[in-house]
């Protein structure tokens, strides 16, 4: 295996990791959000660009990604990482921060596999 091919597999776990809600968890979530009182957005458009990037590549095989697809991945596992502790144990905090981490797919109150 290439080291290109060994980062992605590395990286394809991590993501797996970090982002803990399901596609549909994730795409519930983001419909919720983008729903206001005046108006709401279309499904395929609501939420942040980086949410609904990360529900494009939960959609994925790993062999089927992008370029693109990989750094959005490593920027979900950037942040991720800067805001939680290493272990992700479910940890409650204020709710603008739950729901910035909840905009990418993880959810912090939710316990690990």
């Amino acid at each position: 295996m290439a080291a290109s091919e060994q980062i992605t597999a590395e990286l394809w776990d991590e993501f797996h990791t970090v982002v803990n809600m399901t596609s549909r968890e994730l795409q519930e979530w983001l419909s919720t959000e983008a729903a206001g009182e005046e108006t709401e957005e279309l499904p395929d458009r609501a939420g942040p660009p980086t949410g609904r990037r990360v529900l494009e590549i939960l959609g994925k095989r790993r062999t089927d990604l992008t370029a693109d697809d990989i750094a959005v991945m490593r920027r979900v596992c950037e942040i991720v990482r800067s805001r939680r502790d290493p272990s992700l144990d479910p940890k409650a905090g204020g709710a603008d921060w739950r729901h910035a981490l909840m905009d990418i797919g993880h959810d912090p109150l939710k316990p690990t596999a």
